[in-house]
This record gives structure tokens, C-alpha cells and sequence, in this order.
């Protein structure tokens, strides 16, 4: 079963930047997607970005476009999500998340992130002044 483990939440005033690490173990595809998700209260999980780990190709959506970058260092199972710009309505849990079958990044940050069989326990991001 793989393993996520998110860490690098707290809080953080508006316009400020935090990175959050996602360590990955036990992994059981070669070549994956992977990638980062957030619940805030009240709402529905929402997916940000996906990254690829054969070749690092990234997704991302537009709620995040342009302030938010996803990485990913594949010698140490590392996806790490780098968030400027932060603003009240990022503040949520963020997770990261794989899925054991093979899936595109697109397909994991559209609709298979709903079906994904691996989530890490979260890590809490408040934006507050």
C-alpha cells in the first residue's frame, strides 16, 4: 500500500507563500501521476495540480494557474507543492494522492483523484492576517 506523508502547512498572512512536501514510499507503478488536493470547510475537494514522475509534465487548474508551482524529485519520492500569492480562500487541508493504476495526469487532477486508492493524512494551510 502506498504512503503519504504531507508536511510544511501553518499559517501564513495573505500574499505570503508556504511549500508543502509530500513523501512517497512503498510505491508500486514504475511511472505514476501524483498530485495535490485540498478540502476547505464546507466545500468539496478540489484538485490543483498533477505532475508526472516519468518526465515531470504538470496539470494544473485554474483556481491555482500561475501562483502555485507542483515539483518533483524522483530520487527521494518527493512532490512538493510551492504556493505564492496565498489568499483567505486557499485556506483548507491539502493533500497529496496517487492511485496503484496507471493514470494520466490529466485524468488524476479531472475526475480519478475522486477514485484515488492512496491519500496522505493532510496538512492544514490558514491564511490569515
Amino acid at each position: 500500500q502506498v504512503q503519504l506523508v504531507e508536511s510544511g502547512g501553518g499559517l501564513v498572512q495573505p500574499g505570503g507563500s508556504l511549500r508543502l512536501s509530500c513523501a512517497a514510499s512503498k510505491l508500486t507503478l514504475d511511472y505514476y501521476a501524483i498530485g495535490w488536493f485540498r478540502q476547505a470547510p464546507g466545500k468539496e475537494l478540489e484538485a490543483l495540480s498533477c505532475i508526472a514522475s516519468y518526465d515531470s509534465s504538470t496539470y494544473y487548474t485554474d483556481s491555482v494557474k500561475g501562483r502555485f508551482t507542483i515539483s518533483i524529485d524522483n530520487q527521494r519520492n518527493m512532490v512538493y507543492l510551492q504556493m505564492n500569492g496565498l489568499e483567505p480562500e486557499d485556506t483548507a487541508v491539502y493533500y497529496c494522492a496517487t492511485d496503484s493504476r496507471p493514470m494520466t495526469i490529466r485524468r488524476l487532477c479531472t475526475d480519478g483523484f475522486l477514485h484515488a486508492d492512496s491519500w496522505g493524512q493532510g496538512t492544514q494551510v490558514t491564511v490569515s492576517s
